[in-house]
């Protein structure tokens, strides 16, 4: 299918809806400002590479900032945009829906 065949919501999803995004944006709206090995601390299953690669997506869809310090050794602090701190309210519905549901989805899971 053509890119314009999808609604800018899909393509949004399509973006960030996979494994880390989401927990990522979760964990800037915690924690504020995070370096890129507090992030890969607090998300142990995650590869370095992986890491590296969903930051990049999310700083693409303007939803996380970058800030990178010419020290040494060098710096970079990722924190949310607003455009992203805009969306926090509409994850958390999400997960919180989630939450509500899990028993009823977990059923479902493998068949799906």
């Amino acid at each position: 299918m053509k890119q314009k065949n999808y609604t800018p919501a899909c393509l949004l999803i399509d973006k960030f809806g996979d494994r880390w995004s989401i927990v990522i944006l979760m964990l800037l709206h915690q924690n504020g400002v995070m370096r890129f090995s507090e992030l890969q601390k607090n998300l142990p299953a995650i590869s370095q590479r992986m890491l590296a690669i969903t930051l990049k997506t999310l700083e693409s869809l303007s939803l996380i900032h970058r800030q990178a310090y010419s020290e040494i050794p060098p710096r970079v602090e990722y924190s949310l945009t607003e455009l992203a701190k805009d969306l926090i309210p509409l994850l958390r519905q999400l997960i919180d829906w989630t939450e509500e549901h899990a028993e009823e989805l977990s059923t479902n899971w493998d068949k799906a």
